[in-house]
């Protein structure tokens, strides 16, 4: 695929748009991405920034229908919602390329806003609480993990929010607020991708988005997340098939010269049957049915963490150490070096083919345009063929401690 050209230029409203031209599509790309998540919420008042999400396909003062001129111009559309940012996206042919500028301009300038909206969209987030978080097996890991692990940052609450309480009285006087203080052009990053030229992009968006008022970007002054000095603790128990078994540890953000090697260390742990954990824990001393170290990849110091379903002819207290027994090895003894290539292929063969598609090259481009520089995309990789066996030793050796340790033990109910 290879670096990835953009032209960038930003309106006297402070909405920042970058151009991505691919002739090789007959296809368009218009991509919003909002610097507002979960982790921007009052407290008391979570879920506001999912919630809006689904609020925006309510219809604008001018088009009340959204969908139905998008479907006419033969594109589709989605959005979701994360702890950092909330993303819209649309994706139609190239020549329809201004419908899109219309359907997204008029709802960043005037979302209709109605108490029957707001009842609908409540009624259906309460719904997918439930149903995602409440009702479905292990569905609730990340409402009980997440307030383990952090008491001061605004990660301890997921993007679902804390409970169904702060939705359901969530008023119309809210919800405008929220509009009103994030919703603006100088929040925003659009990325228009495709068959487009930049004089033509440059073009709509002065005329579609230069009306909408300049507002002021929100100053966020976050709760900086005090450094764990003792391990956490929680055991639960659910109607689930099988114990399992959730240890997290306080990591870097997204932005940190250290997170490709978190990333990396994740890999290595389980990606792939040949990978340590897959090898060892599952397929020699069959002690989990399945097991994985993943990274959450958020912008603030955030989570690594090892999560395993545990096979009913072992215990937890066996789960647990053999998991420790891993870490250890990382500890003590570094990685491989071919071992680390491994991962380091598999990492730049997955981003290849991601960045085959794309709306994944428009929305690349926009968060790490939120990041702090577009270009960062094409930087990326080179920052993980960086990494060697020391840097992952080092880090394990660091922060992989029963100190920076959050477990989590979710037992079998006997009737389950």
């Amino acid at each position: 695929m290879g670096r990835i050209d953009f032209d960038r230029f930003v309106l006297d409203n402070g909405l920042t748009v970058i151009v991505h031209q691919d002739t090789t599509t007959p296809l368009a790309c218009l991509n919003i991405m909002y610097d507002v998540g979960s982790r921007d919420e009052n407290p008391d008042r979570t879920g506001f920034a999912h919630l809006f999400e689904h609020l925006m396909f309510g219809g604008s003062v001018n088009i009340p229908s959204y969908d139905s001129p998008l479907q006419v111009a033969g594109g589709s559309n989605n959005a979701f919602t994360s702890t950092d940012i909330t993303n819209y996206y649309i994706t139609l042919p190239v020549q329809n390329l201004e419908t899109a500028f219309w359907l997204e301009s008029d709802r960043m300038l005037n979302l209709a806003f109605t108490e029957k909206s707001l009842e609908v969209q409540r009624n259906v987030v309460v719904e997918e609480f439930r149903q995602r978080y409440l009702n479905q097996p292990y569905g609730d890991v990340w409402l009980l993990m997440r307030p383990l692990a952090f008491k001061k940052h605004p990660y301890q609450w997921a993007t679902i929010g804390k409970e169904e309480k702060h939705i359901e009285e969530a008023t119309m006087a809210d919800v405008k607020a929220f509009y009103q203080q994030h919703y603006l052009p100088k929040n925003a990053v659009m990325v228009v991708a495709g068959n487009v030229e930049t004089d033509q992009v440059k073009v709509l968006a002065e005329k579609w988005f230069s009306p909408i008022a300049k507002g002021e970007k929100p100053i966020r002054k976050l709760p900086k997340e005090p450094v764990q000095k003792a391990a956490n603790r929680l055991e639960v128990e659910r109607p689930v098939p099988l114990d399992a078994i959730y240890i997290s540890f306080h990591m870097c953000g997204k932005s940190d010269d250290d997170y490709c090697k978190w990333d990396l260390l994740s890999d290595v742990l389980s990606a792939g049957k040949s990978s340590r954990l897959q090898q060892r824990l599952i397929k020699e001393k069959r002690i989990f049915t399945s097991v994985n170290a993943f990274v959450m990849g958020e912008r603030d110091p955030s989570l690594f963490t090892i999560a395993g379903h545990i096979s009913q002819q072992h215990s937890i207290e066996e789960a647990e150490a053999a998991i420790w027994e891993e870490i250890e090895l990382l500890r003590k003894q570094k990685v491989d070096k071919k071992e680390l290539e491994k991962v380091k292929n598999q990492v730049e063969a997955n981003h290849e083919f991601s960045q085959m598609n794309l709306l994944n090259r428009a929305i690349g481009l926009a968060y790490h345009e939120l990041l702090g520089d577009a270009d960062g995309v094409n930087s990326e990789m080179e920052k993980y063929m960086k990494v060697s066996t020391n840097d992952l030793q080092e880090i394990a050796q660091q922060y992989l401690t029963k100190e920076n340790s959050s477990t989590l033990i979710y037992k079998r109910k006997n009737d389950a």
